[in-house]
């Protein structure tokens, strides 16, 4: 369109409305249709400058569209979903499908993505704290809807993200019951087979209870003392299903020996000659699920042993403490599986019940045997200077009777 010297602009037009008032127009750089201001102005020049302001930020590579964060959060929350699904666990598709349908689409998602404000995110999870969900699902949802934003971000339809400087619920301080060795074998012993042979590759390799429910015959290695762990049993809506493990990681784990003898007694008497038989099998031949078998076997087996509120996650927090102990934090997290040794100390690595006051006799041991060590070297020092001045005294008498001849 000419300006009022009769030259056409270089970059986009502008043109005066039956209101009077002045509209920009620009041909948008990713797709080439013609797009409007998102407003009007009061002047010819006030669009103009918009328009000589747009240009510069596109060739800088800062413009975004204006009417981008028009979408609203559920429209842009789908396609999110849409796109990460396929890259994670199926529970977790399960659970953030759940959060995004019951408390985040019901409350923001009619929310342009450009008009949510920090303001909005906070009075969003007081309302979630208010109706008694519980703190772990409100930073889950919260994990959510920030991810929804800074795929915004990045995608161009928004400059920042609203979710920032939020302060998220606390979670409640849950420490594991770190058992005993003899508190292991007393639950063990009131296992019977094969579940005492489980719950020991749970209790001394470190599993957790998916994976040791997911071992089949081909992950046992005899020759070398050592089981592969590359799966996990999971289930979701009432459905079994095998996954990979937590982390995603196939990693061996050595044992102990007699759990490998043990093993191949297992394998020879119980188990199929199919590389892909599993280890262990409910009654009817089929898969085991987490809780029927914690309530037929492993809670039972509590109770008789005389334990308290022992889960299964309880042995691979029992074994991540006593490798952790022995071996340093990091030898417990490759055991474990965490690709980050925090998980593992924020999570598992913790002194068991009693374990302090052991520390501090071991130290009162230590100082003792320094004490006594001290004493008898003093004792030795002490019997040598009085040898040597009764040598001195004996010598000094033989010179005075030699004198005396």
């Amino acid at each position: 369109m000419p300006n009022n010297r009769g030259r056409r602009r270089r970059f986009g037009a502008v043109r005066q409305l039956k209101s009077g008032r002045w509209q920009a127009r620009y041909r948008d750089p990713a797709t080439g249709l013609l797009r409007s201001a998102p407003h009007t102005f009061e002047t010819k020049t006030d669009a103009n400058l918009w328009l000589t302001t747009t240009e510069a930020e596109i060739i800088k590579g800062t413009f975004r569209d204006p009417s981008a964060g028009k979408v609203t959060v559920a429209e842009w929350g789908k396609r999110w979903f849409d796109s990460a699904s396929p890259h994670l666990k199926r529970r977790t598709v399960t659970l953030y499908a759940g959060l995004i349908r019951l408390w985040i689409n019901p409350r923001v998602g009619d929310y342009e993505l450009s008009a949510v404000r920090p303001i909005h995110i906070k009075e969003w999870l007081a309302g979630l704290q208010k109706t008694g969900l519980s703190a772990s699902r409100t930073r889950t949802a919260y994990r959510v809807l920030s991810q929804i934003f800074a795929s915004a971000v990045d995608n161009d339809l928004i400059a920042v993200t609203p979710c920032r400087g939020i302060k998220l619920p606390r979670l409640p301080e849950t420490e594991p019951h770190i058992l005993s060795t003899r508190e292991v074998q007393r639950l063990i012993s009131n296992l019977n087979r094969p579940h005492d042979l489980l719950v020991k590759l749970l209790a001394y390799a470190g599993l957790r209870i998916g994976e040791g429910f997911a071992l089949r015959r081909k992950d046992v290695d005899l020759v070398n003392g050592l089981i592969w762990v590359d799966e996990a049993l999971a289930e979701d809506a009432g459905q079994l299903f095998f996954d990979t493990p937590k982390s995603h990681q196939k990693r061996p784990l050595t044992l102990p020996a007699y759990l490998i003898r043990e093993l191949q007694e297992h394998l020879t008497l119980r188990v199929a000659d199919d590389p892909a038989a599993l280890l262990f099998l409910g009654r009817t031949g089929r898969p085991l699920r987490y809780n029927s078998w914690r309530r037929t076997h492993f809670d039972k087996a509590v109770d008789r042993a005389s334990l308290k509120d022992v889960t299964p996650q309880d042995l691979r927090a029992t074994h991540a403490s006593q490798v952790a102990d022995r071996h340093g934090v990091m030898a417990a997290a490759k055991r474990l599986g965490h690709a980050n040794a925090s998980v593992t100390t924020r999570h598992y690595a913790r002194s068991r019940d009693g374990q302090d006051a052991e520390i501090a006799k071991g130290l009162n041991a230590d100082y003792e045997r320094a004490k006594r060590t001290r004493v008898r070297k003093a004792k030795r020092a002490e019997g040598g200077d009085v040898a040597r001045t009764l040598h001195e005294g004996k010598n000094e008498a033989s010179k005075s009777d030699g004198q005396g001849d």
